[in-house]
């Protein structure tokens, strides 16, 4: 399995713009569909987007859709998740997940979080 670990979480107000990183290390990343969840203070865990090995086909939430966007860089084992038009809604504790083929997300590599807070 790959390590995963996240960073570029902060405080932002409403409206602002955050850029999350994942780091994975292992030389088998591109074997790994990759993706990014969140978890809210006294909520359940939520899927937030996902993105293929090669790049593309990327899938998103409905929340974030055309807020968010999802990309990944091979060549540096990094996935990346651009917020836009951060709203409170997405105060969360966001985790990236590494997943290979024809398993389960609740089975692949996860990171240790890191935390978004939006004021509103």
């Amino acid at each position: 399995q790959v390590q995963l670990v996240e960073s570029g979480g902060g405080l932002v107000q409403a409206g602002g713009s955050l850029r999350l990183s994942c780091a994975a290390s292992g030389r088998t990343f591109t074997s790994y569909r990759m993706a990014w969840f969140r978890q809210a203070p006294g909520k359940e865990r939520e899927f937030v987007a996902s993105i293929s090995w090669s790049g593309s086909s990327p899938y998103y939430a409905d929340r974030v859709k055309g807020r968010f966007t999802i990309s990944r860089d091979n060549a540096k084992n990094t996935v990346l998740l651009q917020m836009n038009s951060l709203k409170a809604e997405d105060t969360a504790v966001y985790y990236c997940a590494a997943v290979q083929a024809g398993s389960t997300w609740d089975a692949g590599s996860w990171g240790q979080g890191t935390q978004v807070t939006v004021s509103s």
